[in-house]
């Protein structure tokens, strides 16, 4: 299985458009890497591709990446992606569906509440191209063209703030475990996640790597340079340090490569020189850039 990590930002990418902290200052002066909105692209035989999730720059990181370039054929439907695999329907995690307007063939997986949310957008969205749009918490998982097997697990009930009244429900938020039947490879797909629970143990049993939810890196939220309401920074997403922090959950499964996405405009982890990185690298996690591929 290939993976290419075009996006490893939180919502609104790194530096964030509207924040002067000193991460978002020293990126914008060229000191540290820039970041867009987390978005993944896998594939089990090199030549079908499917993204976990669409940001907003997708089509920016899909002309940068030239495995997932059109062609050879002419033409405006010769593209190896096949689809997407949404884990939610925040907004960050959906726009991008809108820049793939127009493939012909293209198939979109989503829970049951994700795929009514954006019901109006499916409605926009097949006037250009009729796309099917499929339930990822079929029964038994689902194949993907490649060779990939996958299935959907709950990782957190909180709806979108967009969504005036959501109904509640358990399958707001998903991770993936998708499985190459070729090499054995398990990748775990679980960019933004609320709390630790056995069932998730149970998901990562076997697992060759685990992207996960990065976005804070200690309990508490963001930076004190940024004012935030108190708790925003933290809704839906487990720290990295602290008693509670991933990496402890994580010594269970050894086997497993941990790297973590999802980074916030204002996570020390976004800084190579800071301590917060020292301690989880030196750990053994990993956090890598915007580009980064690796094969499991």
């Amino acid at each position: 299985m290939k993976v290419v990590l075009l996006g490893t930002a939180a919502g609104g990418g790194f530096p964030q458009w509207n924040c002067a902290c000193a991460l978002c200052s020293a990126a914008r002066d060229g000191k540290l890497p820039a970041r867009t909105p987390e978005c993944v692209a896998v594939s089990g035989n090199s030549r079908d591709w499917w993204l976990l999730n669409a940001s907003p720059d997708v089509r920016t990181r899909l002309n940068a990446t030239p495995a997932l370039s059109p062609g050879p054929r002419p033409g405006r439907s010769d593209t190896p992606v096949r689809g997407v695999l949404l884990t939610d329907a925040e907004a960050d995690h959906v726009m991008g569906l809108t820049a793939l307007r127009g493939a012909a063939g293209f198939k979109v997986y989503a829970a049951p509440p994700v795929l009514a949310a954006l019901s109006p957008l499916h409605a926009v969205l097949d006037r250009y191209a009729p796309w099917e749009w499929a339930d990822s918490w079929t029964e038994g998982g689902f194949v993907l063209a490649g060779g990939l097997v996958v299935s959907a697990h709950a990782v957190g009930s909180e709806a979108p703030r967009y969504l005036a009244e959501a109904v509640g429900d358990d399958r707001w938020v998903t991770a993936y475990r998708i499985e190459d039947l070729a090499s054995g490879g398990v990748l775990v797909y679980a960019p933004r996640l609320g709390a630790w629970t056995p069932a998730l143990d149970d998901l990562l049993t076997g697992a060759t790597c685990v992207l996960l939810d990065g976005t804070v890196a200690a309990a508490g939220g963001r930076d004190t340079a940024v004012r935030v309401p108190r708790g925003q920074a933290v809704r839906g997403h487990r720290p990295v340090s602290g008693a509670d922090g991933s990496p402890s959950a994580l010594a269970r499964h050894p086997e497993a490569r941990l790297v973590y996405t999802h980074l916030d405009h204002t996570n020390p982890l976004l800084d190579p020189a800071t301590d917060a990185f020292a301690s989880v690298t030196g750990a053994g996690a990993d956090v890598l850039p915007d580009g980064a591929e690796f094969v499991l």
